[in-house]
Formats: structure tokens, sequence, C-alpha cells
């Protein structure tokens, strides 16, 4: 069951709402009002790897160039 965010056309009010069905549109929690309207909210995933009990795989690390740590020029042994 997602949330989603609405807006009262009415007052202007701004809530998130658990619903049940999308095609629902709940009443604003300040005026009442049922000329409510769905939000365009930002979506947020994490995306990669990992095991699956949640683990993060490890960054790259940190250059400022184009290689490792090393040689930051990506023609040593290491960046291979």
């Amino acid at each position: 069951m997602p949330i989603f965010e609405y807006k009262c056309s009415d007052c202007g009010c701004e809530f998130e709402e658990l619903v049940f069905s999308s095609d629902e549109c709940p009443e604003c929690p300040e005026c009442k009002s049922k000329n409510t309207g769905k939000l365009m909210s930002a979506c947020k995933f994490k995306a990669g790897g990992g095991d699956s009990l949640g683990e993060a795989m490890p960054s790259a690390p940190a250059s400022s160039g184009g290689g490792c740590s090393g040689c930051s020029g990506g023609n040593c042994s290491s960046c291979g």
C-alpha cells in the first residue's frame, strides 16, 4: 500500500496519505474538502549490488586522477 502526496485545491494544504486504491482521493485533513489531487513525488531507490543481507557493494577508491591511488594515470599494474 503506497503513500502518496496530495494537495488540496481549496486551502492549499499538502499532505501524505496511505491509500488502498490509486483512484482514491482522500479528503484534506485541514478543511475536509474532497477537492484534492496527487502531487508528483521524487522517486527514491537504491541501485547496486550487495548480498542478500542488504550490504552495499564497496565504493571505488576516491582519487582526483583517472587511475588508482598509486599512479593517478590508469596505466600501472594495480589499475588493470
